[in-house]
């Protein structure tokens, strides 16, 4: 007998081979558009910080009856970032102001410096190993970005200043069991020039270096490697800055003395090493060493260092203790200087100063404090009160690393100042932050001299408060 074929079971069978084929194509569909999300990833990010300074001293001394200033500043960013297949790519704008300023009439009428919108960061990366290579990482990173290592003592974002510190370089990275190694460049420029490479630093809108040396790199050159070993950390550095050559030309009458940029450089080299270990299971030790020679911005000989060691002592679960010292060389201010004497200040490059000599940001900031170096000892206390809450209190002993002078034949008493530092941090959630600070510096007549801050009639008690909103929000994140 001949088998007869059901024509509802040929019906049902079609159907169900027609739904295997589209969840098949759903299947296949969905598993392209994952692993093209696994590859490519966009990422959308922002930062609000609101900070309310009370400054009586901030920086430098006030004189006796100067009323303490009061403003609120704000950094406001968006940062969009992509990573596909073997390239990563990066932007952040930032405007930064302080509030009451108004942007279009300021930029109608001062200088760029006033004007609080740039270019933070723009970057992209590209990866040189592909995702079967054994090695972990191997790039190409060039655009404007930060360049931070270690500590950040001399190489750092510096993240307490609103507009931040960034560079318009290239790095070459490398990282594989534990070993990092950069390798990095730049080469700054005015304009788009049609002969020649002078480059005037003296840009108002930015400062580089620390201690208000008021000049920008025309470009620098540098080789970092790192290494995590059973003990801790250890790296190495290497930094060459340039600085364009000038003469002084003076004319006219009455006599006035310009600065003339002219071909070539004065190169600076930075020298030195990191280290960071656990002596036992709660003492900590971390410490650097750094010479610096070469030329400095003015191309004076440099013979230059810094020294540096923290220990932090675990006391019970929540309490961190310990002293420091840190020491930069300086100057003999009771010697003549000549343009063939030797430099012996320490410049900490591009670091992050208000993280190490007190928060009231007297060395190593924007206002100068002399040339006789610094000898900072110091002891530090942290209490973790709870998950979000923690108290910090840093207690600086400032000194002349090198004599002063009186500027009648004497010396002056090297000791500068104490100050103490009270930080409280309180996280409300894990994107929105608020933190106060207030600082209080009994200073001496050595800090107001000439030699140093230079201020008659000082008021030798400063004081520094703060209170500030920190909010990142992740716009792409899932509620």
């Amino acid at each position: 007998m001949s088998k007869l074929t059901n024509p509802i079971l040929k019906n049902h069978n079609t159907i169900f081979a027609s739904k295997i084929s589209r969840s098949i194509l759903l299947g296949f569909v969905l598993t392209i558009l994952g692993s093209y999300e696994a590859k490519a990833q966009f990422t959308f990010t922002g930062q609000l910080r609101d900070r309310v300074e009370m400054r009586a001293g901030q920086g430098t001394l006030q004189q006796q009856g100067d009323k303490a200033a009061l403003f609120t500043s704000q950094r406001t960013r968006l940062n969009a970032g992509y990573s596909g297949y073997r390239f990563k790519i990066f932007t952040a704008l930032q405007d930064v102001r302080v509030w009451g300023q108004d942007a279009s009439s300021i930029n109608r009428t001062t200088t760029e410096a006033n004007n609080g919108i740039l270019l933070h960061e723009a970057w992209a990366e590209i990866f040189l190993n592909d995702t079967v290579s054994t090695i972990q990482n191997l790039s190409i990173k060039a655009g404007r970005q930060e360049i931070s290592y270690d500590d950040q003592k001399v190489l750092g974002s510096l993240d307490w200043l609103q507009q931040g510190r960034r560079h318009d370089a290239i790095v070459f990275k490398f990282a594989n069991k534990g070993w990092i190694a950069d390798v990095g460049a730049a080469f700054n420029q005015n304009k788009e020039n049609n002969t020649g490479t002078i480059y005037n630093g003296t840009n108002p809108a930015y400062g580089a270096g620390t201690n208000g040396i008021g000049t920008m790199y025309k470009s620098f050159q540098y080789a970092y490697v790192g290494r995590k070993f059973f003990f801790g950390d250890l790296s190495f550095l290497f930094f060459k800055d340039d600085f364009n050559k000038y003469t002084l030309v003076t004319a006219g009458t009455p006599a006035v003395t310009t600065k003339v940029n002219g071909t070539g450089v004065w190169s600076r080299n930075t020298t030195g090493i990191y280290f960071n270990t656990n002596v036992t299971r709660k003492l900590n030790l971390t410490g650097s060493y750094y010479y610096q020679g070469g030329k400095n911005k003015d191309g004076r000989s440099l013979n230059a260092n810094l020294f540096s060691i923290t220990s932090t002592l675990q006391v019970g679960r929540k309490l961190f203790i310990g002293p420091g010292v840190d020491f930069l060389s300086g100057d003999d201010g009771t010697k003549t200087v000549t343009a063939d004497s030797k430099d012996n200040r320490f410049d900490p490059l591009y670091g992050t100063p208000h993280k190490f000599w007190g928060s009231m940001d007297y060395f190593y900031a924007a206002n100068g404090f002399g040339k006789q170096g610094l000898l900072d000892y110091f002891f530090k206390i942290k209490y973790n009160a709870k998950d979000n809450l923690s108290f910090a209190l840093d207690i600086h002993g400032f000194e002349s690393a090198n004599t002063l002078s009186n500027g009648a034949g004497g010396k002056l008493n090297s000791y500068l100042g104490t100050e103490l530092d009270l930080l409280v941090k309180y996280n409300l959630t894990k994107i929105v932050n608020i933190e106060a600070g207030y600082s209080f510096m009994k200073a001496t007549n050595s800090m107001a001299s000439a030699a140093v801050k230079n201020v008659a009639n000082a008021d030798l008690n400063p004081q520094f408060a703060y209170v500030m909103l920190n909010i990142k929000p992740n716009f792409l994140a899932k509620k």
